[in-house]
Protein backbone atom coordinates (compact mmCIF):
# COMPACT_ATOMS: atom_id res chain seq x y z
CA UNK A 1 0.00 0.00 0.00
CA UNK A 2 0.98 3.31 -0.55
CA UNK A 3 2.29 4.12 2.69
CA UNK A 4 4.12 1.45 3.39
CA UNK A 5 6.72 1.54 1.11
CA UNK A 6 9.51 2.23 3.89
CA UNK A 7 7.88 -0.17 6.59
CA UNK A 8 5.97 -2.87 6.82
CA UNK A 9 4.85 -2.87 3.58
CA UNK A 10 3.26 -6.35 3.65
CA UNK A 11 1.27 -5.74 6.78
CA UNK A 12 -2.68 -5.28 5.18
CA UNK A 13 -1.37 -5.75 1.53
CA UNK A 14 -3.10 -7.35 -1.38
CA UNK A 15 -1.05 -9.73 -3.76
CA UNK A 16 -1.94 -11.21 -6.39
CA UNK A 17 -0.66 -14.93 -7.23
CA UNK A 18 0.37 -15.24 -11.02
CA UNK A 19 0.76 -19.09 -12.24
CA UNK A 20 3.35 -18.53 -14.72
CA UNK A 21 2.32 -21.57 -17.04
CA UNK A 22 -0.84 -19.97 -17.00
CA UNK A 23 -1.04 -16.44 -17.40
CA UNK A 24 0.86 -15.57 -20.65
CA UNK A 25 2.69 -17.43 -23.22
CA UNK A 26 4.87 -14.94 -25.96
CA UNK A 27 6.52 -17.60 -27.44
CA UNK A 28 3.62 -19.73 -29.09
CA UNK A 29 4.42 -22.76 -27.31
CA UNK A 30 1.43 -23.24 -25.59
CA UNK A 31 2.77 -22.47 -21.97
CA UNK A 32 3.19 -18.78 -20.33
CA UNK A 33 6.49 -17.39 -19.21
CA UNK A 34 8.00 -14.39 -18.05
CA UNK A 35 7.87 -12.03 -20.80
CA UNK A 36 4.52 -12.90 -20.48
CA UNK A 37 3.77 -11.72 -17.02
CA UNK A 38 5.79 -8.78 -17.42
CA UNK A 39 3.68 -7.56 -20.58
CA UNK A 40 0.16 -8.32 -18.40
CA UNK A 41 1.41 -6.92 -15.47
CA UNK A 42 -0.39 -3.55 -15.72
CA UNK A 43 -3.75 -5.73 -15.33
CA UNK A 44 -2.49 -6.39 -12.33
CA UNK A 45 -1.44 -2.93 -11.23
CA UNK A 46 -4.98 -1.50 -12.78
CA UNK A 47 -6.80 -4.45 -9.95
CA UNK A 48 -4.94 -2.21 -7.18
CA UNK A 49 -3.19 -4.78 -6.20
CA UNK A 50 0.61 -4.18 -3.91
CA UNK A 51 2.55 -6.96 -4.52
CA UNK A 52 2.41 -10.52 -7.08
CA UNK A 53 3.55 -14.10 -5.92
CA UNK A 54 4.72 -15.57 -9.06
CA UNK A 55 4.73 -19.58 -8.37
CA UNK A 56 7.68 -21.49 -9.42
CA UNK A 57 9.59 -20.50 -12.51
CA UNK A 58 13.14 -22.31 -11.73
CA UNK A 59 14.61 -25.63 -13.96
CA UNK A 60 12.53 -28.26 -13.37
CA UNK A 61 12.09 -31.50 -14.76
CA UNK A 62 7.95 -30.59 -13.96
CA UNK A 63 6.49 -33.36 -12.30
CA UNK A 64 4.84 -31.41 -10.13
CA UNK A 65 4.58 -28.64 -12.30
CA UNK A 66 7.54 -27.14 -10.94
CA UNK A 67 7.01 -27.58 -7.62
CA UNK A 68 10.09 -30.38 -7.62
CA UNK A 69 13.17 -28.04 -8.55
CA UNK A 70 16.67 -29.44 -9.68
CA UNK A 71 18.28 -25.81 -9.49
CA UNK A 72 17.04 -23.13 -7.36
CA UNK A 73 19.28 -20.23 -9.00
CA UNK A 74 17.86 -21.02 -12.58
CA UNK A 75 15.14 -19.84 -14.49
CA UNK A 76 13.85 -22.96 -16.70
CA UNK A 77 14.05 -22.31 -20.02
CA UNK A 78 10.48 -23.14 -21.10
CA UNK A 79 9.77 -19.43 -19.00
CA UNK A 80 12.75 -17.63 -20.21
CA UNK A 81 16.22 -16.50 -19.17
CA UNK A 82 17.49 -14.46 -16.04
CA UNK A 83 17.55 -11.55 -17.91
CA UNK A 84 13.72 -12.18 -18.58
CA UNK A 85 13.36 -11.88 -14.87
CA UNK A 86 15.15 -9.12 -13.72
CA UNK A 87 13.09 -7.24 -16.59
CA UNK A 88 9.96 -8.23 -14.79
CA UNK A 89 10.91 -7.30 -11.52
CA UNK A 90 12.31 -3.59 -13.12
CA UNK A 91 8.71 -3.60 -14.68
CA UNK A 92 6.66 -4.50 -11.40
CA UNK A 93 8.82 -2.11 -9.42
CA UNK A 94 7.94 0.65 -12.12
CA UNK A 95 4.76 0.08 -11.59
CA UNK A 96 5.05 0.01 -7.62
CA UNK A 97 4.33 -4.13 -7.62
CA UNK A 98 6.21 -5.83 -5.00
CA UNK A 99 8.05 -9.27 -6.01
CA UNK A 100 7.11 -12.24 -4.36
CA UNK A 101 8.71 -15.72 -5.54
CA UNK A 102 7.97 -19.35 -4.67
CA UNK A 103 10.63 -21.37 -2.55
CA UNK A 104 10.23 -24.89 -1.97
CA UNK A 105 12.51 -25.71 0.68
CA UNK A 106 11.13 -28.84 1.94
CA UNK A 107 12.08 -31.08 -0.66
CA UNK A 108 13.95 -30.98 -4.48
CA UNK A 109 13.24 -32.49 -7.41
CA UNK A 110 15.04 -36.02 -7.80
CA UNK A 111 17.33 -34.66 -10.37
CA UNK A 112 18.99 -32.24 -8.57
CA UNK A 113 22.67 -32.29 -8.09
CA UNK A 114 22.18 -32.78 -4.58
CA UNK A 115 19.90 -35.82 -4.53
CA UNK A 116 21.71 -37.39 -7.72
CA UNK A 117 24.85 -37.14 -5.29
CA UNK A 118 23.10 -38.00 -2.04
CA UNK A 119 21.40 -41.36 -3.41
CA UNK A 120 24.94 -42.59 -5.12
CA UNK A 121 26.54 -44.44 -1.95
CA UNK A 122 25.94 -43.57 2.17
CA UNK A 123 29.43 -42.04 2.22
CA UNK A 124 29.53 -39.44 0.37
CA UNK A 125 29.47 -35.85 0.93
CA UNK A 126 25.50 -35.00 0.69
CA UNK A 127 24.80 -38.57 2.23
CA UNK A 128 22.84 -37.52 4.82
CA UNK A 129 21.29 -34.03 2.94
CA UNK A 130 18.07 -36.14 2.69
CA UNK A 131 16.15 -38.32 4.74
CA UNK A 132 17.04 -41.78 4.70
CA UNK A 133 16.40 -44.77 6.59
CA UNK A 134 16.36 -48.37 6.79
CA UNK A 135 14.39 -50.93 5.54
CA UNK A 136 12.40 -52.70 8.53
CA UNK A 137 13.50 -56.66 9.23
CA UNK A 138 10.55 -58.13 6.84
CA UNK A 139 11.60 -55.37 4.32
CA UNK A 140 8.95 -53.05 4.94
CA UNK A 141 9.04 -48.68 4.93
CA UNK A 142 10.69 -47.72 8.37
CA UNK A 143 7.13 -46.13 9.35
CA UNK A 144 3.49 -45.93 8.52
CA UNK A 145 4.16 -41.96 6.76
CA UNK A 146 2.07 -41.69 3.92
CA UNK A 147 2.43 -39.21 0.87
CA UNK A 148 -0.23 -36.07 0.62
CA UNK A 149 -0.53 -37.45 -3.20
CA UNK A 150 -1.56 -40.87 -1.81
CA UNK A 151 0.62 -44.23 -0.81
CA UNK A 152 3.35 -44.62 1.39
CA UNK A 153 5.98 -41.49 1.68
CA UNK A 154 8.53 -43.96 1.53
CA UNK A 155 10.57 -45.26 -1.63
CA UNK A 156 13.37 -47.65 -1.96
CA UNK A 157 16.72 -46.91 -3.69
CA UNK A 158 18.46 -49.88 -5.08
CA UNK A 159 21.75 -48.11 -5.12
CA UNK A 160 21.84 -47.61 -1.26
CA UNK A 161 19.63 -49.85 -0.37
CA UNK A 162 17.86 -47.66 1.69
CA UNK A 163 14.34 -45.81 1.69
CA UNK A 164 14.11 -42.26 1.04
CA UNK A 165 11.16 -39.51 2.26
CA UNK A 166 8.54 -37.99 0.18
CA UNK A 167 6.29 -36.32 1.26
CA UNK A 168 4.51 -35.69 -1.56
CA UNK A 169 5.87 -37.11 -5.55
CA UNK A 170 8.44 -39.95 -5.61
CA UNK A 171 9.86 -37.25 -7.54
CA UNK A 172 10.27 -34.92 -4.51
CA UNK A 173 12.72 -36.23 -2.08
CA UNK A 174 12.53 -34.74 1.16
CA UNK A 175 15.62 -32.45 2.51
CA UNK A 176 17.17 -33.67 6.03
CA UNK A 177 16.91 -30.04 7.86
CA UNK A 178 18.77 -31.70 11.16
CA UNK A 179 21.63 -31.17 8.83
CA UNK A 180 23.02 -27.70 9.08
CA UNK A 181 24.56 -27.62 5.65
CA UNK A 182 20.94 -27.96 3.83
CA UNK A 183 20.14 -25.16 6.32
CA UNK A 184 22.83 -22.92 4.73
CA UNK A 185 22.91 -24.16 1.03
CA UNK A 186 19.19 -23.05 0.95
CA UNK A 187 19.44 -19.69 3.11
CA UNK A 188 22.02 -18.79 0.57
CA UNK A 189 20.03 -20.03 -2.58
CA UNK A 190 17.19 -17.33 -0.99
CA UNK A 191 19.83 -14.15 -0.96
CA UNK A 192 20.38 -15.36 -4.52
CA UNK A 193 17.25 -14.24 -5.30
CA UNK A 194 16.82 -11.39 -3.11
CA UNK A 195 20.10 -9.92 -4.35
CA UNK A 196 18.53 -10.00 -7.78
CA UNK A 197 15.83 -7.72 -6.31
CA UNK A 198 12.59 -9.82 -4.95
CA UNK A 199 10.59 -8.49 -2.06
CA UNK A 200 9.59 -11.40 -0.44
CA UNK A 201 9.57 -14.98 -0.59
CA UNK A 202 6.26 -17.24 -0.24
CA UNK A 203 7.54 -20.58 1.37
CA UNK A 204 5.71 -23.56 0.10
CA UNK A 205 4.43 -26.40 2.79
CA UNK A 206 6.55 -24.62 5.35
CA UNK A 207 5.71 -26.47 8.41
CA UNK A 208 7.15 -29.53 6.42
CA UNK A 209 10.41 -28.58 6.43
CA UNK A 210 11.10 -31.44 9.81
CA UNK A 211 10.48 -34.66 10.34
CA UNK A 212 10.89 -36.49 13.82
CA UNK A 213 14.62 -37.64 14.24
CA UNK A 214 13.41 -41.17 15.49
CA UNK A 215 11.16 -41.78 12.54
CA UNK A 216 8.08 -42.55 14.60
CA UNK A 217 5.10 -43.81 13.46
CA UNK A 218 1.77 -41.81 13.30
CA UNK A 219 -1.32 -42.42 15.60
CA UNK A 220 -4.02 -43.24 13.59
CA UNK A 221 -7.18 -40.27 13.92
CA UNK A 222 -10.14 -41.55 15.89
CA UNK A 223 -12.30 -41.14 13.39
CA UNK A 224 -10.20 -43.65 10.93
CA UNK A 225 -9.99 -46.19 14.65
CA UNK A 226 -13.86 -45.94 14.67
CA UNK A 227 -14.27 -46.48 11.32
CA UNK A 228 -16.33 -42.90 10.99
CA UNK A 229 -13.53 -41.38 8.52
CA UNK A 230 -15.18 -40.23 5.54
CA UNK A 231 -12.19 -38.89 3.66
CA UNK A 232 -11.14 -40.00 -0.39
CA UNK A 233 -7.19 -39.57 0.79
CA UNK A 234 -5.51 -42.01 3.00
CA UNK A 235 -3.44 -39.36 4.51
CA UNK A 236 -5.95 -37.78 6.53
CA UNK A 237 -6.72 -41.54 7.94
CA UNK A 238 -3.29 -39.88 10.72
CA UNK A 239 -2.95 -37.13 13.09
CA UNK A 240 0.64 -35.92 11.89
CA UNK A 241 2.27 -36.08 15.24
CA UNK A 242 5.94 -36.77 13.74
CA UNK A 243 6.04 -36.34 10.37
CA UNK A 244 5.65 -32.30 9.75
CA UNK A 245 5.28 -29.64 12.44
CA UNK A 246 8.27 -30.41 14.62
CA UNK A 247 9.54 -27.67 17.44
CA UNK A 248 13.20 -27.30 15.54
CA UNK A 249 11.37 -25.56 12.60
CA UNK A 250 11.36 -22.03 14.82
CA UNK A 251 14.60 -22.32 14.76
CA UNK A 252 15.09 -22.45 11.41
CA UNK A 253 12.68 -19.41 10.70
CA UNK A 254 14.19 -17.52 12.64
CA UNK A 255 17.68 -17.86 10.90
CA UNK A 256 15.44 -17.05 7.74
CA UNK A 257 13.98 -14.27 9.22
CA UNK A 258 17.53 -13.17 9.65
CA UNK A 259 18.56 -13.62 5.68
CA UNK A 260 15.28 -11.45 5.30
CA UNK A 261 15.75 -8.72 7.51
CA UNK A 262 19.53 -8.71 6.48
CA UNK A 263 18.25 -7.34 3.14
CA UNK A 264 15.82 -5.28 4.37
CA UNK A 265 12.11 -4.44 3.78
CA UNK A 266 11.50 -8.08 2.84
CA UNK A 267 8.59 -10.24 3.74
CA UNK A 268 7.87 -13.56 3.89
CA UNK A 269 4.27 -15.97 3.84
CA UNK A 270 4.29 -19.40 4.97
CA UNK A 271 1.74 -22.11 3.31
CA UNK A 272 0.42 -23.71 6.30
CA UNK A 273 -1.06 -27.29 5.96
CA UNK A 274 -2.04 -28.80 9.28
CA UNK A 275 -5.31 -29.85 9.49
CA UNK A 276 -6.94 -29.14 12.99
CA UNK A 277 -3.77 -27.61 14.23
CA UNK A 278 -3.38 -24.90 11.19
CA UNK A 279 -4.07 -22.00 13.47
CA UNK A 280 -2.14 -23.26 16.35
CA UNK A 281 1.13 -23.35 14.29
CA UNK A 282 0.04 -19.98 12.48
CA UNK A 283 0.44 -18.74 15.57
CA UNK A 284 3.74 -20.46 16.43
CA UNK A 285 5.13 -18.98 13.31
CA UNK A 286 4.10 -15.43 13.09
CA UNK A 287 4.04 -14.70 17.04
CA UNK A 288 7.02 -11.74 18.07
CA UNK A 289 8.73 -10.31 15.09
CA UNK A 290 11.41 -13.03 14.54
CA UNK A 291 10.00 -15.91 12.35
CA UNK A 292 7.51 -15.64 9.21
CA UNK A 293 5.83 -11.64 8.79
CA UNK A 294 2.54 -13.61 8.10
CA UNK A 295 0.62 -17.16 6.96
CA UNK A 296 -2.42 -18.69 5.49
CA UNK A 297 -3.86 -22.04 6.61
CA UNK A 298 -6.22 -23.91 4.70
CA UNK A 299 -9.34 -22.80 6.60
CA UNK A 300 -11.11 -20.46 4.30
CA UNK A 301 -9.97 -22.81 0.92
CA UNK A 302 -12.83 -25.32 1.58
CA UNK A 303 -16.39 -26.00 0.89
CA UNK A 304 -17.34 -24.42 4.20
CA UNK A 305 -19.39 -21.07 3.46
CA UNK A 306 -21.31 -19.18 6.33
CA UNK A 307 -21.04 -16.53 8.49
CA UNK A 308 -20.50 -19.15 11.89
CA UNK A 309 -17.23 -20.70 10.07
CA UNK A 310 -15.80 -17.17 8.77
CA UNK A 311 -16.51 -15.57 12.29
CA UNK A 312 -15.01 -19.00 14.03
CA UNK A 313 -11.96 -18.86 11.40
CA UNK A 314 -11.07 -14.84 12.27
CA UNK A 315 -11.73 -15.25 16.44
CA UNK A 316 -9.76 -18.46 16.56
CA UNK A 317 -6.76 -16.81 15.04
CA UNK A 318 -7.17 -14.01 16.88
CA UNK A 319 -7.44 -15.69 19.78
CA UNK A 320 -4.49 -18.29 19.21
CA UNK A 321 -2.17 -15.55 17.42
CA UNK A 322 -2.80 -12.09 18.79
CA UNK A 323 0.72 -10.62 17.66
CA UNK A 324 0.79 -13.05 14.78
CA UNK A 325 -0.43 -11.63 11.22
CA UNK A 326 -2.71 -13.90 8.61
CA UNK A 327 -2.97 -14.05 4.90
CA UNK A 328 -6.39 -14.72 3.74
CA UNK A 329 -7.03 -16.41 0.58
CA UNK A 330 -9.93 -18.00 -0.71
CA UNK A 331 -8.61 -19.49 -3.70
CA UNK A 332 -5.04 -20.72 -5.17
CA UNK A 333 -3.20 -23.08 -7.80
CA UNK A 334 -4.00 -25.83 -5.10
CA UNK A 335 -7.78 -25.62 -4.52
CA UNK A 336 -11.50 -26.10 -6.62
CA UNK A 337 -11.70 -22.10 -7.29
CA UNK A 338 -14.47 -20.51 -4.95
CA UNK A 339 -17.06 -19.43 -7.02
CA UNK A 340 -17.40 -23.39 -7.97
CA UNK A 341 -17.11 -24.43 -4.19
CA UNK A 342 -19.38 -21.74 -2.79
CA UNK A 343 -22.07 -21.46 -5.16
CA UNK A 344 -25.20 -23.28 -4.50
CA UNK A 345 -27.05 -25.55 -6.78
CA UNK A 346 -28.93 -22.71 -8.94
CA UNK A 347 -27.12 -19.62 -7.29
CA UNK A 348 -25.59 -17.44 -9.24
CA UNK A 349 -21.79 -17.33 -9.77
CA UNK A 350 -21.38 -13.73 -10.28
CA UNK A 351 -23.36 -12.75 -6.84
CA UNK A 352 -20.53 -15.21 -5.58
CA UNK A 353 -17.90 -13.65 -6.93
CA UNK A 354 -18.76 -10.04 -5.97
CA UNK A 355 -19.97 -10.61 -1.97
CA UNK A 356 -16.18 -13.00 -2.16
CA UNK A 357 -14.65 -10.38 -2.58
CA UNK A 358 -15.93 -7.55 -0.70
CA UNK A 359 -15.71 -10.11 2.24
CA UNK A 360 -12.11 -10.99 1.60
CA UNK A 361 -11.18 -6.66 1.67
CA UNK A 362 -12.65 -6.17 5.15
CA UNK A 363 -10.93 -9.10 7.14
CA UNK A 364 -8.36 -8.18 9.07
CA UNK A 365 -4.85 -9.41 7.67
CA UNK A 366 -3.43 -9.57 4.38
CA UNK A 367 -4.93 -11.05 1.45
CA UNK A 368 -4.21 -12.79 -1.25
CA UNK A 369 -5.99 -12.79 -4.80
CA UNK A 370 -5.55 -16.15 -7.31
CA UNK A 371 -5.37 -15.46 -11.02
CA UNK A 372 -8.72 -15.29 -13.07
CA UNK A 373 -10.60 -15.35 -9.69
CA UNK A 374 -10.99 -11.07 -10.49
CA UNK A 375 -13.26 -12.69 -13.48
CA UNK A 376 -15.30 -14.68 -11.59
CA UNK A 377 -13.85 -17.95 -12.98
CA UNK A 378 -15.25 -20.96 -12.58
CA UNK A 379 -13.27 -24.52 -12.10
CA UNK A 380 -12.84 -25.90 -15.31
CA UNK A 381 -14.26 -29.28 -16.34
CA UNK A 382 -11.36 -31.31 -18.09
CA UNK A 383 -11.63 -34.39 -20.13
CA UNK A 384 -9.10 -36.88 -18.64
CA UNK A 385 -7.20 -37.06 -21.91
CA UNK A 386 -6.65 -33.26 -20.95
CA UNK A 387 -4.86 -33.55 -17.42
CA UNK A 388 -1.23 -32.53 -16.37
CA UNK A 389 -1.66 -32.98 -12.81
CA UNK A 390 0.17 -36.12 -11.32
CA UNK A 391 -3.07 -35.82 -8.54
CA UNK A 392 -5.60 -36.14 -10.88
CA UNK A 393 -4.34 -38.54 -13.38
CA UNK A 394 -3.92 -40.77 -10.22
CA UNK A 395 -6.63 -40.35 -8.54
CA UNK A 396 -9.52 -40.13 -11.13
CA UNK A 397 -12.54 -39.50 -10.99
CA UNK A 398 -12.66 -39.54 -7.52
CA UNK A 399 -10.29 -36.90 -7.08
CA UNK A 400 -10.26 -34.57 -10.57
CA UNK A 401 -6.59 -33.47 -9.22
CA UNK A 402 -6.12 -29.71 -10.13
CA UNK A 403 -5.46 -28.58 -13.53
CA UNK A 404 -9.03 -27.02 -13.47
CA UNK A 405 -8.11 -23.96 -11.23
CA UNK A 406 -4.85 -23.79 -13.64
CA UNK A 407 -6.31 -23.43 -16.87
CA UNK A 408 -4.62 -20.38 -19.10
CA UNK A 409 -6.27 -16.42 -18.20
CA UNK A 410 -8.97 -15.15 -20.63
CA UNK A 411 -7.59 -11.75 -21.91
CA UNK A 412 -9.54 -11.44 -25.05
CA UNK A 413 -12.84 -13.05 -25.99
CA UNK A 414 -12.30 -13.65 -30.15
CA UNK A 415 -8.78 -14.06 -29.92
CA UNK A 416 -7.03 -17.88 -30.27
CA UNK A 417 -6.84 -19.46 -27.23
CA UNK A 418 -8.82 -16.01 -25.83
CA UNK A 419 -5.34 -14.41 -26.50
CA UNK A 420 -3.67 -16.49 -24.10
CA UNK A 421 -1.37 -18.47 -26.84
CA UNK A 422 -1.11 -18.23 -30.67
CA UNK A 423 -0.10 -22.16 -30.08
CA UNK A 424 -1.59 -24.88 -28.60
CA UNK A 425 -2.27 -24.14 -24.79
CA UNK A 426 -0.70 -26.45 -22.62
CA UNK A 427 -4.08 -26.79 -20.98
CA UNK A 428 -7.69 -26.27 -23.00
CA UNK A 429 -8.90 -23.27 -22.70
CA UNK A 430 -12.50 -23.30 -21.56
CA UNK A 431 -15.38 -22.05 -24.23
CA UNK A 432 -17.38 -21.21 -21.52
CA UNK A 433 -14.87 -18.79 -19.68
CA UNK A 434 -14.68 -16.82 -22.86
CA UNK A 435 -17.45 -14.59 -22.25
CA UNK A 436 -15.58 -13.16 -18.82
CA UNK A 437 -12.18 -12.51 -20.75
CA UNK A 438 -10.63 -9.09 -19.73
CA UNK A 439 -11.68 -6.97 -22.53
CA UNK A 440 -15.04 -8.15 -22.16
CA UNK A 441 -15.39 -7.12 -18.49
CA UNK A 442 -13.14 -3.90 -18.16
CA UNK A 443 -15.57 -1.59 -20.30
CA UNK A 444 -18.41 -3.36 -18.27
CA UNK A 445 -19.47 -1.18 -15.18
CA UNK A 446 -21.48 -4.34 -13.79
CA UNK A 447 -18.86 -6.77 -14.13
CA UNK A 448 -16.98 -8.90 -11.79
CA UNK A 449 -13.80 -7.45 -12.37
CA UNK A 450 -15.17 -3.33 -12.11
CA UNK A 451 -16.34 -4.72 -8.64
CA UNK A 452 -12.93 -5.85 -7.80
CA UNK A 453 -11.40 -2.63 -8.62
CA UNK A 454 -14.09 -0.81 -6.96
CA UNK A 455 -13.67 -3.17 -3.65
CA UNK A 456 -10.00 -2.85 -3.61
CA UNK A 457 -10.12 0.79 -4.01
CA UNK A 458 -12.20 0.82 -0.90
CA UNK A 459 -9.99 -0.82 1.19
CA UNK A 460 -6.84 0.99 -0.36
CA UNK A 461 -8.73 4.22 0.36
CA UNK A 462 -9.59 3.20 3.77
CA UNK A 463 -6.47 1.79 6.03
CA UNK A 464 -8.74 0.59 8.91
CA UNK A 465 -9.40 -1.94 6.60
CA UNK A 466 -6.03 -3.02 5.99
CA UNK A 467 -4.79 -2.66 9.37
CA UNK A 468 -7.50 -2.03 12.15
CA UNK A 469 -8.66 -4.29 14.82
CA UNK A 470 -11.92 -6.62 14.05
CA UNK A 471 -14.92 -6.67 16.90
CA UNK A 472 -17.49 -8.83 15.85
CA UNK A 473 -21.50 -7.58 16.23
CA UNK A 474 -24.02 -10.11 17.57
CA UNK A 475 -26.00 -11.08 14.50
CA UNK A 476 -28.29 -13.96 14.02
CA UNK A 477 -28.64 -16.54 11.22
CA UNK A 478 -26.66 -16.04 7.47
CA UNK A 479 -25.45 -12.20 8.33
CA UNK A 480 -22.15 -11.57 9.62
CA UNK A 481 -21.47 -8.39 11.10
CA UNK A 482 -17.96 -6.30 12.32
CA UNK A 483 -16.17 -3.41 13.02
CA UNK A 484 -12.87 -2.58 11.70
CA UNK A 485 -11.10 0.56 13.47
CA UNK A 486 -7.93 2.20 13.06
CA UNK A 487 -5.91 4.86 11.67
CA UNK A 488 -8.56 7.41 12.70
CA UNK A 489 -12.05 5.73 10.86
CA UNK A 490 -14.20 3.27 12.11
CA UNK A 491 -16.31 1.11 10.08
CA UNK A 492 -19.02 -1.05 9.71
CA UNK A 493 -18.97 -4.00 7.91
CA UNK A 494 -22.28 -6.32 7.56
CA UNK A 495 -22.73 -9.58 5.42
CA UNK A 496 -25.77 -11.94 4.26
CA UNK A 497 -24.78 -15.30 3.30
CA UNK A 498 -28.25 -16.56 2.63
CA UNK A 499 -30.12 -15.98 -0.38
CA UNK A 500 -33.00 -13.63 0.85
CA UNK A 501 -33.23 -10.25 2.25
CA UNK A 502 -31.99 -9.94 5.92
CA UNK A 503 -33.26 -7.82 8.07
CA UNK A 504 -30.33 -6.67 10.80
CA UNK A 505 -31.17 -4.27 13.44
CA UNK A 506 -28.41 -2.09 14.25
CA UNK A 507 -26.50 -2.30 17.71
CA UNK A 508 -27.34 0.01 20.24
CA UNK A 509 -24.69 2.88 21.00
CA UNK A 510 -23.06 2.26 17.53
CA UNK A 511 -23.12 5.45 16.28
CA UNK A 512 -24.96 7.07 13.27
CA UNK A 513 -23.44 5.09 10.21
CA UNK A 514 -22.87 6.50 6.33
CA UNK A 515 -22.53 3.93 3.90
CA UNK A 516 -19.45 3.95 1.69
CA UNK A 517 -20.12 4.45 -2.07
CA UNK A 518 -19.06 1.18 -3.99
CA UNK A 519 -20.14 -0.53 -7.01
CA UNK A 520 -23.06 -2.68 -6.14
CA UNK A 521 -23.20 -3.50 -2.66
CA UNK A 522 -27.19 -3.53 -2.92
CA UNK A 523 -27.49 -2.88 0.70
CA UNK A 524 -29.73 0.16 2.47
CA UNK A 525 -29.66 1.74 5.74
CA UNK A 526 -33.41 2.33 6.58
CA UNK A 527 -33.54 4.61 10.07
CA UNK A 528 -31.60 1.56 12.21
CA UNK A 529 -32.23 -0.92 10.59
CA UNK A 530 -29.59 -2.60 7.79
CA UNK A 531 -31.58 -4.59 4.57
CA UNK A 532 -29.55 -6.86 3.29
CA UNK A 533 -30.46 -8.65 0.03
CA UNK A 534 -29.08 -12.03 -0.66
CA UNK A 535 -25.44 -12.17 -0.99
CA UNK A 536 -25.11 -8.32 -0.52
CA UNK A 537 -22.51 -6.36 1.58
CA UNK A 538 -22.64 -3.13 3.76
CA UNK A 539 -19.67 -1.03 4.35
CA UNK A 540 -20.73 1.92 6.30
CA UNK A 541 -18.39 4.77 8.36
CA UNK A 542 -19.44 4.93 12.00
CA UNK A 543 -19.39 8.77 12.69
Amino acid sequence: MAEAATSEWWRGCVIYQIYPRSYQDTTGDGSGDLAGITRRLGHVASLGADAIWLSPFFKSPMADMGYDVSDYRAVDPMFGTEVDFDALVAEAHRLGLKVMIDQVLAHTSEKHDWFVESRSSRDNAKADWYVWANAQPDGTAPNNWLSVFGGPAWEWDATRRQYYLHNFLAAQPALNFHQGAVQDALLDDVRFWLDRGVDGVRLDTVNYYFQDRWLRSNPPLAESVAGTNGQSMTYLFQEHLFDKTQPENLDFLRRLRGVLDQAGDRAAVGEIGDEDRSLETLAAYTSGSDKLNMCYTFDMLGADFSAAHVRGCVEAFEREAPDGWVCWAFSNHDVVRHVTRWTRPGGDPVAVAKFAIELLCCLRGSICLYEGEELGLEQAELAYADLRDPVGIRFWPGNKGRDGCRTPMVWEKDAPNAGFSTGKPWLPVPDSQRARAVDVQSPDVNSVLTHYRAVLGIRRAHPALARGVIRFLDADGDVLAFVREGEGEKLLCAFNFGEGTARWPLPDGLGPVKAVDYAGYGAALQGSTLSLPGLRAFIGQIV
